[in-house]
């Protein structure tokens, strides 16, 4: 049971307002109390609570209903529970009608409450972990789902919904792991093209003949071993979004290539005599400055100004702290549910350590060290010890080196990844930023099974 979802408790009454607090609070449960609908409104603004009991008479400003649906707008998904002294048939009603999920009469029972609770919090964890399988299926993202309170990522979000249905072309900026991908995903899918493809190519991670190739398709005969007509990237993205990767990783010859597909709409196969025109939106993304790039000469200006109509620039995990433990208690529900072991959260002193690092690889860094904290956890709770191989040196950090070759690094890399995807080689090389086809080489190289 995830214990460490806050529980809120809003009653005039201070003794019954303690009462229940101090049995939650037996129970496990984080608990914050209010005496009255404003309070208890500003507490749910600044805290996601699980369950909200609300006392449906109080005296002054708000009543139980009106706070019950002031909550709701702050936390749509929180579950209230409307107490009260004075049952009756229309007061029930009236409760459900607004939208509480259930309706309790005091004097409580304390064995009530704790089974209410359980059972409540039960249907809130299998609604999560089947929102997580859905995404993990599907890995449709939206707005909704990037998980910020800093302000620079909030206007960036706004952005993305305003252009999330143009045609325009999108140039995504950041440093590694920051979430390009999710952003360009979050704009696909919140857009009038989310019901056709998505298509991602990694372009840093193919030689320039197989890149133009995955982008482009190939005829029979174009080259050695091209047995068959092979359609490219673009044309699987019809209608749709593809997600260039790395754009600023791409050979001078396929800029000129992409820069044709960017003013025409339209290419050829490798070694085709055809000309095709699709309709797809592009998304492009980089850890570089396109701009440098441009100034030594090894990115086309003329390209840069094609891709970079809208551009996105993402900030680095240190530039965002306040995200951080928001992010590591998603990233603890996720993997704890995807690994099947009980873990209910993050103590205070494990978060200072989190706090304190500087995450060189950003969200990306951060989703590892919650994993590699969750699979040597021993405890219900990741606390200090469990990160105590994050070395920090002041305020830059420096990760803990195991007396081992880099090919050993790389084996063990290898061989978590697809433990973690249970064994299925292309949500593996995804989860490693590698092809399919290299993690294959390497899994031979290694003598992995899978």
């Amino acid at each position: 049971m995830k214990k460490n979802w806050p529980i809120l408790v809003v009653d005039d009454e201070d003794v019954m307002c303690e009462s229940m607090a101090a049995w939650l609070r037996e129970d496990g449960y984080r608990v914050d109390t209010a005496s009255n609908g404003q309070r208890a409104v500003d507490l749910a603004k600044a805290t996601d609570y699980a369950i909200c009991f609300v006392d449906l008479k109080m005296p002054g400003g708000m009543d139980g209903i009106e706070t019950m649906m002031e909550i709701h707008r702050a936390r749509s998904e929180a579950s209230v529970i409307i107490i009260t002294a004075y049952a009756t048939v229309d007061t029930a009603i009236q409760a459900m009608k607004e939208g509480a999920q259930e309706y309790i009469v005091k004097p409580c029972n304390p064995q009530e409450i704790s089974m209410l609770v359980s059972r409540i919090l039960k249907l809130k964890k299998l609604q999560s972990e089947n929102a997580i399988l859905r995404k993990k299926l599907t890995r449709q993202y939206r707005h909704h789902d990037i998980i910020t309170k800093n302000p620079r990522m909030e206007e960036i979000l706004a952005l993305t919904q305003e252009v999330a249905s143009l045609r325009s072309t999108v140039l995504i900026r950041g440093e590694s792991g920051t979430g390009k991908e999710l952003v360009a995903r979050a704009v696909h899918y919140s857009g009038s093209r989310s019901e056709k493809p998505f298509v991602v190519v990694s372009c840093a991670a193919l030689t320039e003949t197989l890149l133009e190739s995955e982008l482009f398709g190939y005829e029979k005969g174009a080259f050695t071993g091209a047995n068959g007509q092979v359609k490219g990237k673009f044309e699987l993205a019809n209608g749709g979004t593809i997600f260039l990767d790395e754009i600023g990783d791409i050979s001078p010859k396929l800029q000129a290539d992409l820069l044709r597909v960017l003013q025409e709409r339209r290419f050829y196969r490798v070694g085709g005599v055809e000309e095709i025109e699709v309709d797809v939106r592009i998304i492009a993304a980089t850890n570089k400055n396109l701009a440098q790039e441009v100034q030594q000469g090894r990115f086309r200006e003329d390209l840069y100004y094609r891709l970079n109509v809208i551009e996105i620039r993402l900030p680095a995990l240190r530039e965002r702290r306040e995200d951080i433990p928001l992010l590591a208690e998603h990233f603890v529900q996720r993997i704890s549910s995807e690994l099947g072991k009980e873990v209910h959260g993050l103590s205070p002193a494990a978060l200072k350590v989190l706090m304190a690092h500087d995450w060189p690889g950003n969200v990306r860094e951060l989703e590892n060290v919650i994993e590699r904290a969750i699979v040597t956890c021993r405890n219900g709770m990741l606390d200090e010890p469990d990160f105590s191989w994050l070395q920090r040196t002041g305020v830059q950090q420096t990760w803990e080196i195991p007396d081992v070759s880099l090919g050993e690094l790389e084996r063990r890399a290898i061989v978590a990844a697809l433990e973690r995807k249970h064994g299925n080689v292309k949500e593996a090389s995804a989860a490693l930023g590698i092809d399919r086809s290299t993690l294959y080489d390497k899994l031979k190289r290694y003598e992995i099974s899978h």
